[in-house]
């Protein structure tokens, strides 16, 4: 199985499994992050509106597209809408500006349709069926192949389908061993809806430590991040692999895809080369426990649990 062409994934469709995520790098950094990720290998790219770094990611594509290593088809292309929260002050999207700023996103990334768009966040239930209509007619336009949602709950996409709307290709969440959402992920897996986890690296000790970097993290779980004898790093020396290479494998093994961001070169090659190794029942028993049932990444709040 090789994350250079797409792999089979529970939902049903095609897409690889291995991507890049580029969220907190800016718009001149993405482009040479991008490029250089997809001359190594990627062939998904993850980005957002609300990430400011589109621009660079079309810059990149376009660059390598010219190499002639590939072409666009075969380049997995995500971006996401910003819902616009009220409560943060912010004007929620309509149906009209939903186009309009999908449109915006398309001529940032100098691309004429989009692999996958998601809605980024669950804000007000109305305007979340407003927005979801808007993603239906881009799908049912041809201008994106796929469809989803980032950050809803089991209620979240309940309320969609019992509005008569279409069911959710994709829900891209925080997934790791510390946020696990057993109940959420069974549920997309029987409604064949892909598992995207983002933020998969969180139980490693530097992820989003560094100044103006927030997150919910703890001072226990970075504590126990930096102990030499925890679990993660056991597993790793077991099976002769990086923490990191251990906590993307468990993802891809329990079916999901990933978007690992790494802005160093070695990293990014060791998050391709998760395909020499296995985890055995053990290894998963271990992993499993350590479920906290919390989410991390959000230091204002989980999204996935707006009403």
């Amino acid at each position: 199985m090789s994350p250079h062409f797409p792999t089979q994934l529970s939902c049903g469709f095609m897409m690889p499994a291995i991507g890049l995520g580029t969220y907190l790098v800016n718009d001149h950094e993405v482009e040479a992050l991008v490029f250089q990720a997809l001359v190594m290998g990627y062939r998904h790219i993850d980005t957002a509106q609300g990430y400011h770094n589109e621009a660079g990611v079309g810059r990149a594509i376009q660059q390598f597209l010219k190499l002639g290593i590939a072409n666009r088809e075969h380049i997995f292309i995500t971006s996401k809408l910003w819902s616009g929260n009220a409560d943060w002050g912010q004007t929620p999207k309509t149906y009209d500006t939903s186009l309009l700023a999908f449109e915006e996103s398309l001529e940032r990334l100098q691309l004429d349709y989009l692999d996958l768009y998601l809605i980024h966040a669950p804000f007000k239930k109305q305007d979340r069926f407003t927005q979801w209509q808007a993603l239906m007619h881009l799908k049912e336009t041809e201008r994106v192949r796929y469809i989803g949602v980032s950050n809803f709950n089991q209620k979240h996409i309940e309320a969609l389908i019992d509005a008569g709307l279409s069911a959710p290709d994709v829900n891209q969440i925080e997934l790791h061993p510390w946020s696990q959402k057993p109940d959420l992920v069974d549920y997309m897996i029987s409604n064949n809806i892909l598992p995207m986890a983002y933020s998969s690296l969180v139980p490693l000790a530097n992820w989003r430590t560094e100044p103006k970097l927030e997150s919910a993290k703890t001072e226990a779980m970075m504590r126990y991040a930096q102990n030499e004898n925890n679990v993660f790093i056991q597993l790793a020396n077991k099976h002769e692999v990086s923490p990191a290479q251990l906590l993307l494998r468990w993802a891809l093994e329990l079916g999901y895809a990933v978007i690992p961001k790494s802005l160093k070169t070695e990293h990014l090659a060791e998050n391709l080369a998760l395909y020499h190794f296995k985890l055995d029942d053990e290894d998963r028993r271990q992993l499993s426990v350590l479920d906290l049932g919390e989410s991390v990444s959000w230091p204002n709040g989980d999204p996935s649990k707006v009403e």
